[in-house]
């Protein structure tokens, strides 16, 4: 079968994108997922904790981590087929909380292409840094293109 994501694309990399760290969108992401944390939800537990104010749940990572992606989906040169797309797996590395009014600036980049069986795998990587430059998340998405591409 002729595959179409040219392991040559291991190592591209997209443009950072920004995302500020709203207190009421961890809420309402926090809510959605069902982690009603006082260090989320309550400002006056997360003032009293070792963080000095509230932090965003985990899962919030998938939020401004994978931004990005969307420039690989619709990258010209890379052509996934969208239709045949699936999100197969994801995981983070946590470094650093993130707390409200964070300026989180992530890069991501293809790390790996290969071939499973009739599908193609393609490997997202995204590291998220804060305002001061500090590594606060590492995604990796794993996103399959069925039957080939």
């Amino acid at each position: 079968m002729l595959r179409v994501i040219d392991h040559k694309f291991i190592g591209r990399e997209y443009e950072p994108t920004v995302y500020e760290i709203g207190r009421e969108k961890m809420r309402e992401y926090a809510r959605a997922v069902g982690d009603e944390s006082p260090l989320i939800m309550d400002n006056e537990v997360g003032r009293a904790s070792e963080y000095v104010d509230c932090i965003a749940p985990p899962a919030f990572a998938s939020v401004y981590n994978l931004m990005g992606a969307a420039q690989l989906f619709f990258d010209p040169e890379v052509k996934l087929n969208m239709a045949m797309l699936v999100h197969g797996e994801q995981e983070f590395e946590f470094h650093k909380p993130v707390k409200p009014g964070d300026v989180i600036t992530t890069k991501g980049r293809i790390v790996d292409i290969m071939e499973k069986g009739n599908n193609d795998l393609l490997v997202y990587e995204a590291r998220s840094v804060n305002r001061d430059g500090e590594l606060v998340t590492v995604g990796r998405a794993t996103f399959v293109i069925r039957g080939g591409n």
